[in-house]
């Protein structure tokens, strides 16, 4: 299975939290990134998305059909993320677009073995697959990128 973390780019400082739009600057990371992502994202990936304004025009930024989901909330637990995208058991490809410090604390259980404070940056891409080795489980981080490693000059 492989797992993708997509933290939403950044959002303008306002009230209410979920309402909170992209900036200019978010809606350039957004776009940078999507533009990156979507030619390599495998065939039938599943993209899910948090219903906060900002992970939705982040989702959006792919050009592609996503699922909103409420286990992917600002208040969502690690468990909740894991529920959403099945891991590790769902099979095929899953795109999270979602939120600090869970997004952080799912890749610090994913690759440490237990929850830490781990920061994504706005904007910026993590790439899980599992696979087995050897008859054990492994999970495998097979790329961290920022939406800044995507701009083209």
């Amino acid at each position: 299975m492989e797992l993708i973390l997509w933290r939403h780019a950044e959002a303008v400082d306002a009230l209410p939290d979920a309402t909170r739009r992209l900036s200019g600057r978010g809606e350039r990371q957004a776009a940078q990134m999507a533009a990156w992502l979507k030619p390599r994202l495998p065939k039938q990936t599943r993209i899910l998305a948090s219903p906060a304004t900002r992970c939705q025009q982040t989702a959006q930024a792919l050009g592609l059909d996503f699922e909103t989901s409420r286990l992917l909330s600002t208040d969502s637990s690690v468990a909740d993320l894991i529920a959403a995208s099945e891991w590790p058991t769902g099979g095929g490809a899953v795109l999270i677009v979602g939120h600090q410090p869970t997004l952080g604390r799912l890749a610090a259980l994913l690759l440490s073995g237990q929850e830490a404070d781990w920061t994504v940056k706005k904007g910026a891409v993590w790439w899980f697959s599992n696979r087995v080795r050897d008859g054990e489980t492994q999970t495998v981080l097979r790329l961290s990128i920022s939406s800044e490693a995507t701009e083209t000059n």
